[in-house]
C-alpha cells in the first residue's frame, strides 16, 4: 500500500442552505432626538435651513432621518454628525480636575422653502 495514493475520495456531502434571517430592529423614533441645539452658531446656521439637534448616542443618520420625517414631516435633504468626546480639565479655583460631558449632534440641512418650528 502507497503512502500517496492515486484514488481520491469524493465528497458528496451537501451542506444545508444556510438561512438568512434578518433581525428586526425596533426603533423607538421619539429617543432618537434628545434635544435642539441652542447657541450662536446654531442660530446662525437656522438662517441658512440647518438645524443643530443632541441625538441619542447611538443613533444614525438613517435613524436621525426617519424622526425628523415624523415629527415634522419634513426630508433632510442632508445630515452631518458630529460627536463631542468628554474632556477633563482642572478647575482653577479648586485645583480639581473636572469633566465635560462628551455628547453627539446631528447637523439637518433642508431644502429651501423647508421650516422646523423649534419655539
Amino acid at each position: 500500500m502507497a503512502l500517496f495514493g492515486s484514488k481520491k475520495e469524493k465528497k458528496t456531502d451537501v451542506a444545508p442552505a444556510a438561512t438568512t434571517s434578518v433581525p428586526v430592529i425596533t426603533r423607538d423614533i421619539s429617543r432618537i432626538i434628545v434635544r435642539p441645539v441652542i447657541t450662536e452658531k446654531a442660530a446662525v446656521l437656522g438662517d441658512r435651513n440647518v438645524y443643530a439637534f443632541e441625538v441619542a448616542p447611538r443613533a444614525t443618520k438613517f435613524d436621525v432621518r426617519a424622526a425628523v420625517q415624523k415629527l415634522w414631516n419634513v426630508t433632510p435633504a442632508r445630515i452631518n454628525i458630529v460627536n463631542r468626546v468628554p474632556r477633563s480639565f482642572v478647575v482653577k479655583a479648586k485645583n480639581r480636575v473636572g469633566t465635560h460631558p462628551g455628547q453627539r449632534k446631528a447637523y439637518v440641512f433642508l431644502k429651501k422653502g423647508d421650516r422646523i418650528d423649534l419655539v
